[in-house]
């Protein structure tokens, strides 16, 4: 059941109050006097989304170290109905806690994200080789986990998390990268689309229809024969049998753009698995680069030329 009109919209995301997560719903204008929902993990921020317990939820779906987020990619790919209405970049850095009294000596076990405990590796390697390692749901809960458990004796965590709880700062810009960014969508159940920028992206899901030879070249030729550029292509398996893959894919543009919606087209004529997750501007606010073969008025006069042949009108 949807939230009532004259309700506060709720907004899910990573929590608690914190992580990188609660910065990208900080870029977010709509989001502002909004009620915020921290929630454990991808699941749980969609499931609030498709249960109208939220109007949007922020999720990460891409690191420049990493790649794609998987748990991201998967829930997308397998949940209908949700659309992506924004992207947000929030540059990320880590640093190292402890409990206070605790020295970088004395640690055996670490608290960590998966994702932030993988951009750290080189310092881990490097000072802690040893050590052991403890999942946690977020960056923050792993630093706060230290206050309530022993089963680590440091965390992983943001920048910052010494102000807003009592645990020593062991070491400073962990990171593997210091350049690294991640990439945050907002995904709703709105189906009206953003208008157009002109730096936009659009992004999809695919599914080959078959594994004859030549399959991924005939669903990338869709794009290239347009003039379609892909900001991002990963494989992730489907899940049925071994062997079967989807796409995940962000195109340059907009599905209002000749170009993009005509390559839309083709791949849903190549196969019936396809999904669209929504076109909204970019991030970086980059305008797209077009051909002038690939504009909008070339895809116009080619329909105009083939309507004039088939309703009789001499050509001029």
């Amino acid at each position: 059941m949807s939230a009532a009109p004259d309700a506060t919209p709720v907004y899910s995301y990573l929590g608690p109050v914190g992580t990188f997560t609660w910065e990208a719903l900080r870029q977010v204008p709509e989001a502002e006097g909004a009620a915020w929902r921290g929630v454990s993990n991808v699941g749980e921020a969609l499931d609030d989304v498709m249960s109208g317990r939220s109007v949007a939820a922020m999720i990460a779906i891409e690191n420049s170290v990493e790649g794609g987020v998987s748990a991201t990619q998967d829930a997308l790919a397998t949940i209908p109905g949700l659309r992506i209405i924004g992207e947000y970049l929030v540059p990320v850095s880590f640093v190292l806690v402890g409990r206070p009294g605790t020295a970088l000596a004395d640690v055996r076990v670490i608290a960590a994200h998966p994702v932030a405990y993988a951009q750290c590796r080189r310092f881990l390697e490097s000072q802690l080789p040893t050590h052991g390692h403890v999942p946690a749901a977020s960056n923050v809960a792993a630093a706060t986990s230290l206050l309530s458990s022993e089963l680590a004796e440091a965390a992983i965590a943001p920048p910052g998390i010494t102000d807003h709880h009592p645990l020593q700062l062991l070491a400073e810009n962990i990171g593997d990268n210091p350049n690294a960014v991640t990439r945050f969508v907002l995904v709703s159940r709105t189906l009206g689309l953003p208008e157009r920028t002109g730096a936009d992206k659009t992004s999809i899901i695919v599914e080959l229809p078959d594994d004859a030879p030549g399959r991924l070249l005939e669903m990338l030729e869709q794009f290239a024969t347009r003039g379609v550029n892909m900001s991002l292509l990963e494989s992730r398996p489907i899940g049925d049998a071994l062997g079967r893959y989807r796409f995940v894919i962000d195109l340059d543009g907009h599905v209002h753009d000749e170009r993009v919606a005509d390559a839309l087209l083709g791949l849903k004529r190549f196969s019936p698995a396809v999904m669209f997750l929504g076109s909204y501007p970019r991030a970086d606010r980059q305008q797209i680069e077009v051909v002038s073969q690939y504009g909008d008025d070339v895809f116009t006069d080619a329909r105009d030329w083939l309507r004039g042949i088939l309703s009789g009108e001499p050509e001029a």
